[in-house]
């Protein structure tokens, strides 16, 4: 009970300021309703994270808005669609994304590379990005023996692509496809860091969007346990030579990491209040609630997302690790659209 108590106390500070950017964005929003409230939330974050709220005391509450509430945003999501509109995403979503995440696997390992970034370091970037963000990468960092640096700095710099992204998309989407639903719910879906920032970035479109870009991202999690193994025998191998070079002998024993892959917790509850909705558990009256619910949840961690967004952090990295980031964006957007124009 204690340790409850002394949690409430620290997440207190900066939750309370996540919930006052909420509601002043609910007050903006009224004079440029175009930009939607999350999209407002995120930037006055930003601009009250930078100037105002700087102090390290509101760092636990603004993280339990970023990462909790998006959870809890997602989970409820679920209880607003049925099982079978998630297997409407049909052959050429499934494809679409199998195929978007190779390609961007593939072309963060190369430039990766090409940059002289370690190996760690490069497969914790685009698991990560391909896969599910920060998710992903603590799946993927035991597996390939990653440290806490790695693990550190992969988690930061996604993080930065993402909320770059998930206000970027919004519009790239209703500049190239007019906020269609199938094919912006797919760029959308299918680049998007973390699901939180696909629920945040798709509400900034429509629901519709929303819904249906959210299982797009399912998709990419439920490939998370591929992504962990392949990357783990891919390491394995590297260990092997690596030791074989040095040695001249087999160490493969000693060279395999651990290959464990955890699905995230808040897609296992997507999918089951999802099948409560399809199966009637949750009427349509209490699936209505819990959409204004997530929604609240949604914008209050935009909120929080951008007060954490530190300018001054992110120039510390350097213009090097930045520049791999936007390389990485722009392999993830160009691959996304170019699929789309031919998929859907």
């Amino acid at each position: 009970m204690q340790d409850l108590w002394l949690k409430t106390q620290k997440i207190f500070p900066g939750l309370a300021i996540s919930i006052i950017v909420y509601g002043l964005s609910l007050v903006l929003v009224q004079f440029v309703p175009e930009l939607g409230a999350g999209t407002i939330a995120i930037f006055l974050g930003i601009l009250l994270g930078n100037t105002i709220f700087t102090q390290k005391r509101y760092n636990d509450g603004t993280k339990f808005a970023e990462s909790d509430l998006l959870s809890y945003s997602v989970v409820l999501l679920g209880g607003t669609l049925s099982i079978q509109s998630i297997l409407e995403l049909g052959f050429n979503g499934i494809l679409y994304i199998v195929i978007l995440m190779g390609v961007t696997i593939t072309g963060t390992i190369l430039i990766g590379k090409r940059m002289g970034f370690n190996t760690n370091f490069t497969l914790l970037m685009a698991g990560g990005n391909a896969v599910c963000g920060s998710s992903a990468i603590a799946s993927i960092a035991p597996a390939i023996q990653a440290n806490d640096e790695e693990k550190a700095l992969s988690i930061t710099f996604v993080n930065m692509i993402g909320t770059v992204l998930l206000v970027l998309l919004p519009v790239l989407s209703a500049f190239l496809y007019q906020s269609e639903l199938t094919q912006t719910s797919a760029l959308i879906g299918g680049t998007l860091q973390s699901v939180g920032q696909v629920v945040a970035s798709g509400g900034m479109v429509s629901p519709e969007v929303k819904e249906l870009a959210t299982i797009f991202k399912i998709v990419r999690v439920i490939l998370l346990v591929v992504v962990v193994i392949w990357f783990g025998s891919m390491k394995a191998r590297m260990n092997v030579k690596e030791l074989e070079a040095s040695e001249g002998n087999n160490h493969r024993a000693l060279a395999q990491p651990k290959t464990k892959a955890k699905v995230p917790w808040y897609v296992i509850g997507f999918f089951v209040t999802c099948g409560l909705f399809t199966i009637g558990i949750i009427t349509p009256e209490i699936s209505a609630g819990m959409k204004e619910v997530s929604h609240v949840f949604e914008v209050v961690a935009l909120a929080g997302i951008g007060l954490r967004v530190k300018i001054a952090d992110l120039i510390s990295q350097g213009p090097k690790t930045a520049l791999y980031g936007l390389f990485i964006a722009l392999v993830q957007i160009i691959g996304a659209v170019i699929l789309i124009q031919f998929l859907f």
